[in-house]
C-alpha cells in the first residue's frame, strides 16, 4: 500500500472525527424493531430505520420467509437470463406492477442497481437527462453511466426544470429523474405537474419511490397514487428494503415496452445473481397484505401526526410536510453528532446528519416513524428531545 496514500486517508479520517462528521457504525444484538438492544448501550427505542411499516420482523413475513426456504431454496447461483428466474420471481414483478398500477416490472439485487440500469440502456450522446438537484446518489450514479448530456433542475422548481427542457427540446429522448420523497426532507416531487411537464415536451418520466412504496397514499401505492396520476409515470424505481419488509431487492416498473428493453440491456440486471427466492416470495406475501388492509399504513399516519405535532409545540424546527421522515433542523454539525449521542443515553437511538449527506450547515436529526411504534414511545421520544435540547442550547 502506497505510503502517501495511507498517510492521506488517516488525515482525513482524524479531520472527519474533529468536524463532527465522522460516521461510526453502532452494532446492534437484535432484530430490527420500534425497540433494539444496542451492544455496550443496551434497550432502546429506534426512531432512524426505515421500517416504516413495522414488517421487518413481522410475524407473517418471518413466516413467510421459513416458507419460501422450504419451497425455493436459499439462492439462484445464476443471473436472470441463464439459469436464474423462478417462477416466483415471475410472480413477484406481476405483483409489483398491479400494486403500482403499472404494465410490466424488472426485478433487481437492490434499487441502488436498479437506479444505477434504468438509464443508460435509453441514452445515448443525442439524449438529455434533466435530474432534480435533491436526488438520491444512486441516481446520481446512474446518470453518470450515460453518454447523455446532463441537467440539474433546482429542487422541485417546475419553472426551472422547463427552461432546461427548453433547451433540449430537439433532443429525441430526454429524461426527467426525480425522487418521489427526498429521503433528508421528507418532501414530495409535485408529480401531477411534473407529469403535465413531461407530456408538454414528450419526455419520460422517471421517479424513485423508495420512501413511498407501501405507505404513501391512501392505499400505501406511492406519490403517483397521493397525486392521482397512476399509470402516468413512465418508469418507477422503487426497493423491497424499506417498507416492504426491509430486506433487499428493489426493481423498475413502467410502460412495458421500456422494462422489455431493459431485460435485454440494464447491465445490473445481465450480471448481477438473481433475487433471492426467499426475498421474492416473502416481499410477494407483503404486497398481498398490504392490498388486503391500510391498517398498518393508518396506524403509521396516526404516529407521525402525534410526533409531529408533539415536536413543534415543544419548539423545535420540525421542516413541514405529513411524511414519517421528520428532519429535527440544528444546523450546527457537531450539535447533530452530540444531541444523537445523549438521545442515546435517554434510550433514543437517532442518527445525526451532516454533510456530504446534507449540504453544509443544514445538519439535522432525522427521525423516522414506524407502524410499530407506541404512543408511549414517541411520547418519551418528544420528551427526551426536549430535555437534551435544553442542555444543550437548542432550546431555551
Amino acid at each position: 500500500m502506497s505510503q502517501f496514500l495511507k498517510e492521506k486517508i488517516l488525515k482525513n479520517i482524524e479531520e472527519l472525527k474533529e468536524s463532527g462528521l465522522y460516521k461510526r457504525e453502532r452494532i446492534i444484538k437484535s432484530p430490527q424493531g420500534a425497540e433494539i438492544e444496542v451492544e455496550g448501550v443496551g434497550k432502546v427505542i429506534n426512531f432512524c430505520a426505515n421500517n416504516y411499516l413495522g414488517l421487518s420482523s413481522h410475524p407473517e413475513v418471518i413466516k413467510a420467509a421459513h416458507e419460501a426456504l422450504d419451497i425455493w431454496g436459499y439462492g439462484m447461483s445464476s443471473v436472470r437470463f441463464i439459469c436464474g428466474t423462478q417462477k416466483v420471481h415471475k410472480e413477484l414483478e406481476e405483483k409489483v406492477a398491479n400494486f403500482l398500477g403499472t404494465e410490466d416490472t424488472i426485478l433487481y439485487a437492490a434499487c441502488f442497481d436498479a437506479n444505477g440500469g434504468v438509464f443508460e440502456p435509453f441514452m445515448d450522446e443525442n439524449s438529455a437527462i434533466i435530474t432534480d438537484a435533491l436526488n438520491h446518489a444512486s441516481i446520481i450514479d446512474g446518470i453518470r453511466l450515460t453518454k447523455a448530456k446532463r441537467f440539474i433542475y433546482n429542487h422541485c422548481d417546475l419553472k426551472d426544470l422547463e427552461e432546461k427542457l427548453e433547451e433540449v427540446k430537439d433532443f429525441p429522448v430526454k429524461i426527467i429523474a426525480t425522487d418521489g420523497v427526498f429521503s433528508m426532507d421528507g418532501d414530495y416531487a409535485i408529480l401531477d405537474k411534473l407529469v403535465e411537464i413531461k407530456e408538454k415536451y414528450n419526455a419520460i418520466l422517471m421517479v424513485d419511490d423508495s420512501h413511498a412504496t407501501g405507505f404513501v397514499g391512501k392505499k400505501g401505492r406511492g406519490t403517483a397514487e397521493k397525486f392521482n396520476v397512476i399509470g402516468k409515470v413512465d418508469l418507477i424505481t422503487t426497493t423491497f428494503g424499506k417498507a416492504l419488509g426491509g430486506a433487499m431487492g428493489g426493481c423498475v416498473s413502467g410502460r412495458k415496452e421500456l422494462i422489455e428493453w431493459l431485460r435485454q440491456r440494464s447491465r445490473p440486471y445481465l450480471f448481477s445473481n438473481s433475487l433471492s427466492p426467499v426475498i421474492a416470495y416473502t416481499t410477494s406475501k407483503v404486497i398481498d397484505l398490504l392490498s388486503s388492509t391500510t391498517d398498518l399504513r393508518d396506524k403509521l399516519e396516526k404516529n407521525t401526526i402525534l410526533f409531529r405535532k408533539g415536536m413543534k409545540e415543544k419548539g423545535f424546527d420540525v421542516k413541514e410536510g405529513d411524511h414519517p421522515i421528520v428532519p429535527i433542523m440544528l444546523y450546527d454539525e457537531k450539535i447533530a453528532t452530540t444531541m444523537a449521542e445523549e438521545l442515546l443515553k435517554e434510550g433514543i437511538y437517532v442518527i445525526g446528519f451532516s454533510y456530504p449527506v446534507v449540504p453544509k450547515g443544514k445538519a439535522r436529526i432525522r427521525v423516522q416513524l414506524s407502524a410499530n411504534h407506541t404512543e408511549e414511545q414517541i411520547e418519551k421520544a418528544i420528551k427526551s428531545f426536549k430535555k437534551i435540547a435544553k442542555k444543550l442550547g437548542v432550546l431555551k
